[in-house]
């Protein structure tokens, strides 16, 4: 199957399910680090993608009846082990880690960190926007989220700068 490696990378997390397709757009564009991908494009790209998916029996798509996004539910079909190969790199980049694997290890697990935290925050603001009278009650949680990712995008930042040294 040939599917975006870093849509598959988002989407094997255990704990993301029930998503949309903005909810995957944000670390996306985290990943692919390409600062000419215009978010729009972005999406339009990981709709795709994720359709896919759901002509395999992978995900379902469920509309909302009123208002609301598109959510993709992983099925029991879904199948992380073909995913994990898709987010392989190839050996020749294997190669070329091999130093630095330690950091790269660290990096990736940093990545995979931002990205649920990105969700996690993700979710407030729908989560707001659905039920402002819970505001009070989402803000604490929405502010520590995104101090998390501001932390965590640090420590990223730091690794490949030390990568680029290498």
């Amino acid at each position: 199957m040939k599917l975006d490696p870093f849509v598959a990378q988002i989407i094997i997390a255990t704990d993301f399910n029930h998503f949309t397709t903005n909810d995957v757009r944000s670390p996306y564009l985290t990943l692919k680090n390409d600062i000419s991908l215009k978010p729009v494009d972005a999406r339009k790209k990981i709709y795709a993608e994720l359709l896919k998916l759901v002509k395999k029996g992978w995900l379902t798509k469920v509309k909302p009846s009123g208002k609301g996004f598109t959510r993709f539910i992983k099925t029991t079909k879904f199948d992380v082990s073909v995913l994990r190969e898709i987010c392989k790199p190839n050996t020749s980049e294997t190669v070329l880690t091999d130093k630095k694997s330690p950091l790269v290890d660290k990096l990736n697990h940093y990545k995979t960190e931002l990205l649920l935290n990105l969700g996690e925050s993700e979710a407030y603001k729908e989560l707001y926007t659905e039920f402002p009278e819970l505001g009070n009650d989402i803000q604490p949680h929405y502010n520590k989220a995104r101090d998390n990712n501001t932390r965590i995008l640090g420590k990223i930042k730091a690794i490949e700068c030390l990568l680029e040294q290498s």
